[in-house]
């Protein structure tokens, strides 16, 4: 289950964080055809090491939300025509459902309440000055940054021992690993018991994991999904630091 979170950024302080550099270049997409809050935003946003395309028409912008995947998505829902209803889409959509959101209002249309429950995370009602923006976006990077890794996949070949819950095991290979399980070829067939866990050292690393899995899918032809169950906690975060630095050089 998702975590709920929503966050007002206003002038009053509240929201802060510090930064010394974001290693990942992360992708957001602004709907907003003010150019004084994109003169603000673009810079804020390319400081942290997001990355902006700029879209000034609601119908352009659900066009892009369904072909293209991105982090953040930031929606003038007030003073665009039909902005409101690409923030509603956001999560009604395959490709974005998981960025995180971000409502620009204007004071008089679209409150605060119902941006969240159309679903925004954060909220940043205008006038929008500089500091404002750059802590509301600050407060938004861990967010970002772990639902990078959530899908993140990294394509790698390691070898795997996946072992069943009645003992037997098998070796396979891996194809690429994210942080919920990873997809594996294997020669000849899955057994049929279930799969207890898997054993693998990920490249560079001296200390192998052993997480409890299950398969996820099986295609017949020897590639088969494994989803992570259980990891301990140490793996965990080897894996998540390892993922990140994937994600640097990908």
């Amino acid at each position: 289950m998702q975590e709920s979170y929503q966050y007002l950024c206003d002038l009053s302080g509240g929201l802060t964080g510090g930064y010394d550099e974001v290693a990942m270049t992360l992708e957001s997409l602004l709907l907003c055809r003010d150019s004084e809050i994109v003169e603000i935003l673009r810079p804020t946003l390319e400081r942290l090491s997001i990355h902006v395309e700029i879209c000034e028409g609601s119908r352009a912008a659900t066009d892009i939300l369904a072909s293209s995947k991105f982090d953040a998505v930031i929606v003038d829902c007030d003073d665009i025509p039909g902005g409101i209803g690409v923030l509603e889409s956001v999560r009604k959509g395959k490709s974005n459902q998981n960025s995180i959101a971000f409502a620009l209002l204007n004071g008089t249309s679209t409150t605060t309440q119902q941006a969240f429950d159309l679903g925004a995370k954060f909220v940043l009602q205008k006038p929008i000055s500089p500091k404002n923006a750059l802590r509301c976006f600050e407060a938004a990077l861990g967010f970002m940054e772990r639902e990078r890794r959530r899908y993140f996949r990294h394509p790698v070949e390691m070898p795997v021992t996946i072992v069943f819950e009645h003992g037997q095991e098998i070796k396979a290979t891996t194809t690429n690993v994210s942080e919920g399980g990873m997809a594996l070829g294997i020669a000849g067939k899955l057994p049929d018991s279930k799969i207890a866990k898997v054993v693998f050292t990920l490249p560079g690393m001296t200390f192998p994991m052993d997480p409890k899995a299950e398969s996820a899918w099986a295609d017949g032809t020897g590639r088969v999904g494994v989803r992570f169950l259980d990891m301990a906690k140490g793996s965990k975060e080897q894996l998540e630091k390892w993922l990140s630095e994937q994600m640097v050089t990908a």
